[in-house]
């Protein structure tokens, strides 16, 4: 499944490296792709659209459109 999310707190490159690495210890198969300029995280995963999201706040983000 590739799901696409928005976070608009993303910064810079350590903020993608910090999404990335905290996707990894929930699933460490998954392809991350963090677009610093776009703000934007697709995930390519077997894990579920919810655990994704949560690991996402977990690594200190707000996901557009989830609380």
């Amino acid at each position: 499944m590739a799901l696409k999310l928005n976070v608009p707190n993303i910064a810079c490159e350590d903020c993608a490296t910090k999404i990335s690495d905290q996707i990894h210890v929930m699933e460490p198969d998954a392809k991350v792709d963090v677009d610093v300029k776009a703000k934007t995280v697709t995930v390519e995963s077997g894990a579920s659209e919810e655990s994704i999201k949560q690991a996402i706040v977990a690594a200190g983000y707000h996901i557009e459109g989830y609380q």
